[in-house]
């Protein structure tokens, strides 16, 4: 199918983005499927993205489904009365939310975790109209004249006219007559005009729905092999299909609007390993209200909240139960045994009092394999003394933000590295870098970056161009506060950079997990291409900039844009 559908009761809040897509190296297939949303009431924003239009569908069902849920406790709360019955009935939601913090392992409990493959596959009918819009034409025939009897005076028939004036009269009939039936010859003439033409309408208004409802039958049998064709691939172990799927099962994982879920999934084949970096909520999200008391004075609601020693003792208790549960919907969902083992890691973003610096650190990590996990009865369990006897890996307080190893460090081995080219060296003032063939030029860009990185124990690494799935680079800078992977593009262009390629670097780095985006030109970018990576951790380096960072490297080259396209025309 080509296009999604926004299913919210609350639509007029709903700002949808255009459906993008990114194409691969050749352009003969879509490797995946990008639309932002945001809802404007609630201040929320996701870009949401999938290889495949019906589980993009499903990812935007499962979060439209989630903000209806807010926004309707949002309107819930504006709606409140002032006074002591509102107090009350915050005191009551605010005591519920608190105590559901304590069920968020117990919950999975009740849940299928499994997919139902059926259950993606839109089974609607077309929606045919009832009736053609247009009606019929119709007309209906004047009076025909009548005939009336002239009346002859005293006079008149006296004196011999009555003859004359009732031949006149009858002229006069015939001649209204004679009008009438040309009108009535007209007036048929064009009903049946009007009545042909619109028979033409109405057939045209029902073989054109006929035609789009084979298109929609063809779109949904399309969209129905697609989902046979990922039960299939799940079904076989394919490991991007594995991965969907397990996204498939998180996103589903309904937390009642607690936090936004966001991870990365990776998967490793031989050994039947599936590892998730996954963001937990900050301290600050989770609930705090205790009571709410109506102020007579003022009129005012007022919060009191949970001590400090609470707040980080249910930030604990969340953080442990996210994990179990996780772990527990991963290995009840995999009905085809791909899972063997899961790698659970815990993020979370926060800012640091000590420096105002944005950071982000692994609070736990958890290794275990599926007949050590599922011998565990999760029903009866306490949350961190069950992940500690698992052999997870956390500081002794989650709350104190401190950053620990994970069991398993970041995975820089990717399959689609390849050996780097020295490309450098071959570089003079002559050399048109616009000009120069595009393999070149990543393999320069990918040098370039290295020695930027050398300096603090990096490494940039080179992707197959045939199938990198949009990266042309990876670097993994190991610098604690401005690190992480860097997704890297080289494009050696000769036309200005729109934002169509910003925006496919933004969605690659979503894809990858990588924690910034560079972007590197021979050309220059519109202004659009910079609006969108306003305020994103994407980089543009136009041709200037190039030019600068290999002479600050010790490289000498030029940009000759004119001259690349005459050369490669």
């Amino acid at each position: 199918m080509t296009k999604v559908t926004i299913h919210s009761n609350n639509l007029e809040n709903i700002v949808i983005g255009s459906l993008d897509a990114k194409w691969s190296a050749r352009g003969d297939r879509i490797l995946r499927y990008y639309i932002d949303v945001r809802h404007t009431k609630l201040n929320l924003h996701k870009e949401v993205s999938a290889p495949e239009i019906f589980i993009l569908q499903s990812k935007l069902d499962a979060l439209m489904a989630g903000w209806d849920e807010k926004y309707a406790t949002y309107q819930k709360r504006q709606s409140l009365l002032s006074g002591q019955a509102a107090a009350d009935e915050l005191t009551i939601e605010a005591g519920l939310k608190l105590d559901s913090l304590g069920r968020i392992l117990a919950h999975t409990l009740r849940v299928d975790d499994k997919i139902d493959w059926e259950t993606l596959k839109d089974r609607s009918k077309y929606d045919y109209p009832k009736d053609f819009p247009e009606p019929k034409p119709s007309s209906s025939p004047a009076k025909i004249p009548e005939y009336v009897e002239p009346k002859v005076g005293f006079f008149q028939l006296i004196m011999g006219k009555k003859t004359a004036i009732v031949a006149a009269a009858q002229e006069e009939h015939s001649a209204a007559v004679r009008a009438w039936d040309e009108e009535e010859t007209r007036r048929k003439k064009s009903l049946a005009h009007a009545t042909d033409e619109w028979e033409k309408r109405r057939k045209a208004f029902w073989d054109a729905h006929k035609a789009q409802e084979d298109a929609f039958k063809a779109e949904q049998a399309a969209s129905h092999a697609e989902v046979d064709r990922l039960a299939a691939d799940v079904a076989s172990g394919d490991e991007e299909a594995v991965i969907e799927h397990a996204s498939l099962v998180l996103e589903r994982s309904d937390y009642d609007g607690l936090f936004e879920k966001s991870y990365l999934l990776q998967y490793d084949r031989p050994r039947k390993l599936i590892k998730l970096a996954y963001d937990l909520p900050s301290i600050d999200v989770l609930p705090s209200t205790k009571t709410v008391k109506f102020v007579k004075v003022s009129g005012e609601l007022k919060e009191s909240f949970i001590s400090e020693r609470e707040r980080k003792a249910n930030f604990e208790t969340v953080a442990y139960q996210i994990c179990l549960r996780t772990v527990h919907e991963l290995f009840e969902a995999d009905e085809a045994g791909n899972i063997d083992a899961v790698l659970f890691n815990g993020f979370v973003d926060f800012i640091d009092p000590a420096t105002g610096l944005q950071k982000r650190s692994c609070l736990l990590s958890l290794l275990v394999d599926r007949p050590t996990f599922c011998a565990i009865d999760l029903a009866r369990v306490e949350p961190k003394t069950c992940f500690k006897s698992l052999k997870g890996v956390s500081a002794a307080s989650l709350a104190s933000l401190a950053p620990i190893a994970p069991v398993m460090e970041l995975d820089t081995e990717d399959r689609r590295f390849v050996d780097a080219r020295e490309v450098g060296a071959a570089l003079d003032e002559g050399t048109n870098l616009a000009a120069m063939s595009w393999e070149d030029f990543e393999h320069l860009v990918r040098e370039l970056f290295e020695k930027e990185f050398a300096s603090r124990g990096g490494e940039v690494k080179i992707t197959q161009s045939s199938s990198d799935g949009g990266v042309d680079a990876v670097a993994f800078d190991p610098d604690p506060i401005t690190g992480g992977k860097i997704v890297i593009q080289a494009k050696r262009y000769t036309r200005t950079v729109g934002v169509s390629a910003v925006r496919d670097l933004y969605g690659t780095m979503i894809n990858e997990g990588a924690s910034r985006g560079i972007l590197v030109t021979t050309a220059d970018y519109g202004p659009d291409a910079y609006s969108f990576a306003n305020g994103k951790p994407i980089t543009l380096m136009n041709g200037a900039n190039l030019l600068h960072m290999l002479e600050r490297h010790g490289f000498t080259a030029n940009i000759d844009i004119a001259a690349a396209r005459r050369a490669l025309t």
